[in-house]
């Protein structure tokens, strides 16, 4: 791929999502951007790019954002946050308190909100109303996790009792699927959010919003833009969980850092 044509995509791409690609990327882009380019029989990529950007309907501009987007995640992928939220439900919920509501921000197939569900439920001193709102920019991702099946090797990191209670083994031909379980399905509402275009439509205070390993693809000004939009959603005394490789030093100060990428409003 030539730069200039490279810089356009890069551009757009970063228009569409907020995604900073580098230069480093360029065989990545080139790559992804060929799956697509094969779907439609076209050998130029410029001649995809002119094709993304007259499609007035905006499908296959959807469809460069799902080939380029990156979904790396898998069920308790790092652990110590949900141990965090765990503690944090318990007490919650010792308390008194009757509803619970978490975002979880880039939410990719599914294993992630579930993965904050199944916690929650867990954790709860007595039943209170839990609301899960789970987003991600790829329509593909949203439908994997809205339909909630889920091969054998995807579910390994499940411990076996909560595999046993929520979810659905299947049998046959479908022997080496799980499929979540109605009553963790409802919890979690699905939908395609934005963020790189805030303010967000999340309706209502966020008691923790979980949006790791997000901020790595954004550059600065979209990270503080990101954040000063969670804060302002987070009740007093929420939390914002973010990847544990990422930081929000000298990116917003009104958030504590209680322990290492968690962080709470005052």
């Amino acid at each position: 791929m030539e730069k200039a044509v490279f810089d356009k995509f890069r551009n757009l791409i970063f228009d569409a999502c907020g995604i900073f690609l580098t230069e480093q990327k360029e065989a990545l882009v080139t790559a992804r951007i060929g799956k697509r380019m094969r779907a439609l029989n076209l050998q130029d990529y410029d001649a995809y790019f002119h094709e993304v950007v007259a499609d007035r309907t905006g499908k296959e501009l959807r469809e460069l954002v799902n080939a380029i987007s990156t979904n790396v995640t898998h069920f308790f992928r790092e652990r110590r946050h949900f141990d965090f939220l765990s503690d944090w439900v318990r007490e919650q919920t010792g308390d008194g308190r009757r509803e619970l509501r978490i975002w979880c921000a880039a939410c990719s197939s599914g294993e992630e909100p579930y993965t904050i569900a199944m916690t929650a439920l867990e954790a709860m001193h007595k039943p209170v109303r839990l609301e899960i709102v789970a987003s991600d920019i790829s329509t593909r991702v949203l439908q994997i996790g809205k339909f909630g099946v889920y091969r054998d090797q995807d579910v390994r990191t499940v411990p076996v009792p909560l595999l046993r209670k929520y979810f659905q083994k299947g049998v046959g031909r479908a022997e080496q699927l799980f499929r979540i379980k109605r009553e963790l399905r409802d919890l979690v509402s699905f939908r395609q959010i934005n963020l790189s275009t805030p303010p967000y439509p999340v309706n209502g205070s966020q008691d923790a919003i979980f949006c790791r390993n997000v901020m790595i693809y954004f550059n600065l000004d979209l990270r503080r833009k990101l954040v000063q939009n969670f804060e302002q959603l987070l009740r007093p005394g929420g939390y914002l969980f973010v990847g544990l490789a990422e930081s929000l030093t000298g990116i917003h100060p009104n958030l504590k850092s209680v322990e290492p990428s968690v962080y709470c409003k005052g």
